[in-house]
């Protein structure tokens, strides 16, 4: 994950949930990618080192295990760099052109200068952040598919160059679609402004669910809802799944109105992100997460070095 901002509830139901169960099944490697973060934040990079705390703070508290997976600071592993290096220079040009994400972000992401040599390769780096520790698969979602097709292709061509078959194909492990809209009925976007974050204090919680949109077709309380049709009632059945079909039969029947409705949430909201405030409040917390990125480095440099030296190896570079 870049660490460019407060992690929200969108990443914990798209992201986190299925990285915590997937520990269960295999090793993991969890990075903190501050140099894809520097990609597009290069002008202000102050705040990036606090962000990456408060991620990796966040991932802790969703139950991500640093004695079961490896947890690290990108820049902490020199090797993502050097294998960049190596793989932009059999990139063609045309191969990250095509990368659809790159257009829409020049067009969607403004007040930053993102035409760079630096950001058109965000993919090679991407790539080699993959390639490097020889995975076999990566959680993605489906927006993702165009980046991890685009290191499958890498891995071929570096066989075809070089006739070392150094790298698996990773396959893609499709995350359980996560349909949770902002609070605003738009996408949920940092750039919208329209989320809640995780380590959100309460009384942000219970402001920002007031005005959280509802049902369009319910003007006055005496009115039946549609739960159906009403965002507020479908962060019940994400959240709070045991108590959704009373909360949606309250409001078909008016039993209660919006702004109860909403009320409701925000306390659930508040209950289930208790465990964020508490990672980020804990005395101590810093230095805890500065010995697990130091302790998750080592273990996963030990793994790039070697995959780093088998490449040098094979295009005929020492050292």
């Amino acid at each position: 994950m870049r660490p460019t901002g407060p992690l929200h509830l969108g990443h914990w139901v798209g992201a986190l949930k299925n990285w915590v169960e997937l520990q269960k099944t295999y090793e993991c490697f969890f990075m903190a990618a501050d140099w894809h973060a520097l990609m597009s934040e290069y002008e202000r990079p102050a705040g990036i080192e606090a962000e990456v705390r408060g991620m990796v703070s966040d991932w802790l508290a969703a139950g991500i295990d640093p004695k079961r997976s490896i947890i690290f600071r990108q820049s902490d592993v020199p090797e993502h760099a050097e294998l960049f290096l190596i793989l932009s220079i059999v990139v063609p040009l045309g191969w990250v052109e095509r990368v659809p994400t790159y257009k829409e972000q020049l067009r969607e992401i403004k007040g930053r200068d993102l035409a760079t040599y630096g950001f058109l390769g965000y993919p090679v780096l991407q790539a080699a952040d993959i390639l490097l520790y020889k995975a076999d698969a990566v959680p993605v979602g489906e927006d993702q598919l165009p980046h991890l097709e685009l290191t499958r292709e890498i891995a071929r061509r570096f066989k075809f160059l070089y006739k070392k078959d150094l790298f698996p194909e990773p396959k893609p492990l499709l995350a359980p679609e996560a349909k949770l809209l902002g609070l605003d009925g738009r996408k949920m976007s940092k750039s919208y402004d329209n989320f809640l974050a995780l380590s959100e204090a309460p009384e942000a919680i219970r402001r920002k669910a007031q005005k959280m949109f509802t049902d369009p077709k319910r003007i006055k309380m005496t009115d039946p809802g549609h739960p159906e049709e009403c965002n507020v009632c479908h962060y019940w059945e994400v959240f709070a799944p045991g108590e959704a079909p009373a909360v949606w039969e309250k409001c078909r029947k008016s039993l209660w109105g919006c702004t109860q409705n909403k009320e409701a949430l925000a306390e659930t909201l508040i209950r289930l992100t208790e465990p964020f405030r508490a990672a980020r409040e804990s005395s101590g917390a810093n230095s805890s997460i500065d010995r697990i990125l130091a302790e998750g480095a080592q273990r996963a440099r030990e793994t790039a070095r070697a995959t780093l030296r088998e490449v040098k190896e094979a295009i005929g570079l020492q050292g």
